[in-house]
């Protein structure tokens, strides 16, 4: 199994930005895909940005040229550096691991609120 922990959430104001990340519990030998999602109240899980392992990025139209999704393999640690943060940017945030075998595990989630 693999755990992943998500932390840098926060209150921020319009405009501001932070650093989310998701720490992987170890590495693991084969293709993935990790992302980040993001779900508000009352609405659906979203996906905001994807990493592959081959280092292939996609974003959500409503993030891009904001946000931007990394990782550092060294350490299994990806990141998504949120630019000019706006109050619909308010969620949960969750990291996603996905193999191409299949298996799929998911973080705590980290909250984040943009307001003034």
């Amino acid at each position: 199994q693999v755990q992943l922990v998500e932390s840098g959430g926060g209150l921020v104001q319009p405009g501001g930005s932070l650093r989310l990340s998701c720490v992987q519990s170890r590495s693991v030998p084969i293709a993935y895909t990790m992302s980040w999602y993001r779900q508000a109240p009352g609405k659906q899980r979203e996906l905001v940005a994807s990493i592959r392992s081959g280092g292939s990025t996609n974003y959500a139209d409503s993030v891009k040229g904001r946000f931007t999704i990394s990782r550092d393999n060294a350490r299994n640690i990806m990141y998504l550096q949120m630019n000019t943060l706006k109050p619909e940017d308010t969620a949960e945030y969750y990291c996603n691991l996905h193999l191409i075998t299949g298996y799929d595990t998911w973080g705590q989630g980290t909250q984040v609120t943009v307001s003034s």
